[in-house]
């Protein structure tokens, strides 16, 4: 039996907000992880939460592939979802 299907929209409760954030922000941070580690890839993942603290996880250096993304010239693929 599989799990049940969430409604996608923001959380009003603050409490269960920044709870699931920071569940789903671990579960993000390890899947780049195991992405980078099984495919060899580098990855950069940048969150800013709502009071705008910052979190970061790199494969490898961050500074390194922030410059490697701004550098890149080609066409490249990209995804923004307009949420608010």
């Amino acid at each position: 039996m599989g799990r049940k299907k969430i409604q996608i929209s923001r959380i009003l409760d603050q409490r269960n907000r920044q709870v699931t954030f920071t569940k789903r922000k671990f579960g993000l941070m390890k899947k780049a992880y195991e992405l980078s580690v099984l495919c060899d890839c580098e990855i950069a993942l940048i969150i800013f939460n709502s009071t705008n603290r910052l979190f970061q996880y790199a494969s490898t250096d961050m500074d390194k592939v922030l410059l490697k993304y701004t550098e890149y010239s080609e066409p490249h693929e990209s995804q923004y979802v307009n949420s608010r």
